[in-house]
Protein backbone atom coordinates (compact mmCIF):
# COMPACT_ATOMS: atom_id res chain seq x y z
CA UNK A 1 0.00 0.00 0.00
CA UNK A 2 2.85 2.38 0.84
CA UNK A 3 4.45 1.67 -2.55
CA UNK A 4 1.19 2.43 -4.37
CA UNK A 5 0.76 5.71 -2.45
CA UNK A 6 4.35 6.68 -3.24
CA UNK A 7 3.85 5.90 -6.95
CA UNK A 8 0.66 7.99 -7.06
CA UNK A 9 2.31 10.96 -5.30
CA UNK A 10 5.34 10.75 -7.61
CA UNK A 11 3.09 10.63 -10.68
CA UNK A 12 1.08 13.65 -9.49
CA UNK A 13 4.23 15.66 -8.75
CA UNK A 14 5.71 14.79 -12.16
CA UNK A 15 2.53 15.82 -13.93
CA UNK A 16 2.45 19.10 -12.02
CA UNK A 17 6.03 19.90 -12.94
CA UNK A 18 5.57 19.18 -16.63
CA UNK A 19 2.46 21.36 -16.71
CA UNK A 20 4.40 24.52 -15.80
CA UNK A 21 3.77 27.44 -18.12
CA UNK A 22 6.71 28.37 -20.31
CA UNK A 23 7.63 32.06 -20.19
CA UNK A 24 10.83 32.39 -22.22
CA UNK A 25 10.47 36.20 -22.65
CA UNK A 26 10.73 38.79 -19.88
CA UNK A 27 9.78 42.41 -20.64
CA UNK A 28 11.13 45.57 -19.01
CA UNK A 29 10.37 49.21 -19.74
CA UNK A 30 12.00 52.61 -19.32
CA UNK A 31 11.70 56.17 -20.57
CA UNK A 32 14.52 58.60 -21.20
CA UNK A 33 13.78 62.30 -21.53
CA UNK A 34 15.80 63.82 -24.37
CA UNK A 35 14.50 67.35 -23.78
CA UNK A 36 11.78 69.08 -21.78
CA UNK A 37 9.21 68.16 -24.46
CA UNK A 38 10.59 64.89 -25.87
CA UNK A 39 11.35 61.40 -24.61
CA UNK A 40 12.25 57.96 -25.90
CA UNK A 41 10.39 54.88 -24.66
CA UNK A 42 12.45 51.70 -24.35
CA UNK A 43 10.67 48.32 -24.38
CA UNK A 44 13.16 45.51 -23.82
CA UNK A 45 12.54 41.80 -24.35
CA UNK A 46 15.03 39.47 -22.67
CA UNK A 47 14.71 36.12 -24.43
CA UNK A 48 15.77 32.73 -23.01
CA UNK A 49 18.48 30.77 -24.83
CA UNK A 50 17.14 28.91 -27.87
CA UNK A 51 13.99 31.04 -28.23
CA UNK A 52 13.21 34.02 -30.49
CA UNK A 53 10.50 36.62 -31.08
CA UNK A 54 9.55 38.11 -34.40
CA UNK A 55 10.21 41.58 -35.79
CA UNK A 56 7.56 44.29 -35.92
CA UNK A 57 8.28 44.26 -39.67
CA UNK A 58 7.54 40.54 -40.18
CA UNK A 59 5.55 40.03 -43.38
CA UNK A 60 2.03 38.59 -43.32
CA UNK A 61 1.52 34.88 -43.95
CA UNK A 62 4.04 33.70 -41.39
CA UNK A 63 4.44 33.94 -37.63
CA UNK A 64 2.70 36.62 -35.58
CA UNK A 65 4.85 39.75 -35.64
CA UNK A 66 5.55 41.75 -32.52
CA UNK A 67 3.20 44.72 -32.30
CA UNK A 68 3.16 47.59 -29.83
CA UNK A 69 0.05 49.71 -29.33
CA UNK A 70 0.07 52.89 -27.25
CA UNK A 71 -3.09 54.02 -25.48
CA UNK A 72 -4.08 57.46 -26.84
CA UNK A 73 -3.64 60.33 -24.37
CA UNK A 74 -3.70 64.13 -24.34
CA UNK A 75 -0.40 64.01 -22.40
CA UNK A 76 1.79 62.93 -25.35
CA UNK A 77 1.96 62.28 -29.09
CA UNK A 78 3.82 59.55 -30.95
CA UNK A 79 6.75 61.04 -32.86
CA UNK A 80 7.76 58.88 -35.83
CA UNK A 81 7.85 55.14 -36.33
CA UNK A 82 8.82 52.49 -33.82
CA UNK A 83 12.55 51.69 -34.13
CA UNK A 84 14.11 48.26 -33.78
CA UNK A 85 17.60 46.88 -34.49
CA UNK A 86 18.32 44.79 -37.57
CA UNK A 87 16.73 41.35 -37.09
CA UNK A 88 18.11 37.95 -38.05
CA UNK A 89 16.54 36.83 -41.34
CA UNK A 90 16.22 33.11 -42.02
CA UNK A 91 14.06 30.80 -44.13
CA UNK A 92 11.84 28.71 -41.85
CA UNK A 93 10.39 25.61 -43.46
CA UNK A 94 7.40 25.51 -41.13
CA UNK A 95 6.24 28.91 -42.47
CA UNK A 96 7.70 28.36 -45.98
CA UNK A 97 9.11 31.90 -45.99
CA UNK A 98 11.88 34.13 -44.71
CA UNK A 99 11.20 35.30 -41.16
CA UNK A 100 12.76 38.19 -39.24
CA UNK A 101 13.44 37.57 -35.57
CA UNK A 102 15.48 38.48 -32.48
CA UNK A 103 17.36 36.20 -30.09
CA UNK A 104 18.71 36.84 -26.56
CA UNK A 105 17.45 40.45 -26.26
CA UNK A 106 15.94 43.28 -28.27
CA UNK A 107 15.07 46.88 -27.42
CA UNK A 108 12.23 48.57 -29.28
CA UNK A 109 12.32 52.39 -29.17
CA UNK A 110 9.55 54.92 -29.67
CA UNK A 111 10.03 58.70 -29.65
CA UNK A 112 7.25 60.79 -28.16
CA UNK A 113 6.46 64.49 -27.82
CA UNK A 114 5.42 65.41 -24.32
CA UNK A 115 2.49 67.75 -23.73
CA UNK A 116 2.81 67.43 -19.96
CA UNK A 117 5.94 67.40 -17.78
CA UNK A 118 5.07 64.14 -15.99
CA UNK A 119 2.84 61.40 -17.35
CA UNK A 120 2.48 57.68 -17.76
CA UNK A 121 2.53 55.94 -21.14
CA UNK A 122 0.26 52.92 -21.23
CA UNK A 123 -0.26 50.34 -23.91
CA UNK A 124 -0.12 46.72 -24.92
CA UNK A 125 2.28 44.59 -26.86
CA UNK A 126 1.63 41.31 -28.62
CA UNK A 127 4.35 38.84 -29.53
CA UNK A 128 4.91 35.22 -30.45
CA UNK A 129 7.89 33.21 -29.24
CA UNK A 130 9.30 30.09 -30.90
CA UNK A 131 12.25 27.75 -30.65
CA UNK A 132 13.38 25.05 -33.07
CA UNK A 133 10.73 22.61 -31.76
CA UNK A 134 7.63 24.67 -30.96
CA UNK A 135 5.87 28.00 -31.01
CA UNK A 136 3.87 29.21 -28.05
CA UNK A 137 0.51 30.93 -28.59
CA UNK A 138 0.78 34.72 -29.03
CA UNK A 139 0.89 36.61 -25.74
CA UNK A 140 -0.46 40.06 -24.87
CA UNK A 141 1.28 42.15 -22.22
CA UNK A 142 0.05 45.45 -20.78
CA UNK A 143 2.67 48.05 -19.90
CA UNK A 144 2.80 51.35 -18.01
CA UNK A 145 5.92 53.50 -18.41
CA UNK A 146 6.21 56.51 -16.08
CA UNK A 147 7.86 59.69 -17.38
CA UNK A 148 9.21 62.06 -14.75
Amino acid sequence: MKKLTLIIITALLSTGLSAQILQPVKWSYAAKKTSKTEAVLLLKATIDQGWHIYSTQQKEGGPIKTSITFTPSKDYAINGALAEPKPVTKFEQVFKMNVNYFEKAVIFQQKIKLKKDQTSIKGQLEYMVCNDKQCLPPDNVDFDIPIK
